[in-house]
């Protein structure tokens, strides 16, 4: 007796990637149209699959590249343009053969696939480390010299040393590790994809804490950036304690 097509959804909707040919040799030759449909389905999400890993692959060069040095870690931050809260980095060194998927700047990410991935980046990576410069840091040092001290900072917090790093556009100061700059690198680079998406999930987690605490600024929507909410409740409340003084002083 053939399987009724609702269960036959049910069972495409539970396959792993791995039961995704075997679902469509299965029910191939099934004549009926609604099968046939959900064979089709699974023949796309393999072909959409089989694209993000050649899209991985080419975001492999760079690791590819200075795969004999050693330890490859990748270096970013987020939160450079905020009016409220920290700056963030994050530094990681993957797996040689990493096969994370999806990977990529965390700007192109939806919060979901960040949150996800962030998971899968911290279980499957060799080391990651993260560092923060506080909004009382970018006050008295200014952001760049506050970002490259957070990035510093992650750094030394990886277990292990890394022997090159790949970093997102910038060359960071008081570092004497070996470093390769690479504009918009967390599009180009898997590693520094990574920790794009470590320093992103992080400060956002932090800023939806800070939310709880400062709720008529919606920092859970907008991470202290300056969006119109955020900037009507400065207009009428006065900035919170985790402002960023020298950046709102205009708005004042």
């Amino acid at each position: 007796m053939d399987r009724r097509i609702g269960e036959i959804k049910d069972e495409l909707k539970a396959a792993a990637v791995s039961e995704l040919p075997l679902f469509v040799e299965t029910y191939r030759t099934d004549g009926r149209s609604g099968v046939q449909a959900l064979v089709e389905r699974a023949r796309k999400q393999l072909a959409a699959i089989e694209q993000e890993k050649r899209r991985t692959e080419a975001m492999k060069a760079y690791e590819k590249e200075y795969a004999d040095c050693g330890y490859i870690c990748g270096i970013d931050e987020v939160g450079r343009g905020p009016l409220a809260g920290p700056v963030v980095a994050g530094a990681v060194i993957l797996p040689v053969d990493c096969q994370i998927l999806y990977l990529n700047d965390s700007k192109q990410l939806s919060a979901k696939k960040r949150e996800e991935l962030y998971e899968v980046i911290m279980r499957e990576a060799v080391a990651v480390g993260i560092g923060s410069a506080s909004h009382e840091r970018i006050d008295q040092i200014n952001i760049l010299q506050a970002t490259y001290e957070a990035m510093r900072e992650a750094i030394s917090n990886l277990h292990i040393k890394p022997d090159i790093l790949l970093n997102d556009a910038v060359t960071i100061p008081q570092v004497a590790i070996r470093q390769v700059p690479i504009i918009k690198g967390d599009a180009k680079s898997i590693s520094i994809a990574a920790a794009s998406i470590v320093a992103k999930v992080t400060r956002d987690r932090l800023m939806t804490a800070y939310d709880r605490q400062y709720p008529q600024y919606h920092f859970a929507d907008n991470k202290g950036y300056g969006a119109a909410a955020h900037l009507e409740a400065l207009r009428q409340y006065g900035p919170t304690p985790i402002h960023r003084r020298s950046f709102i002083q205009n708005l004042l």
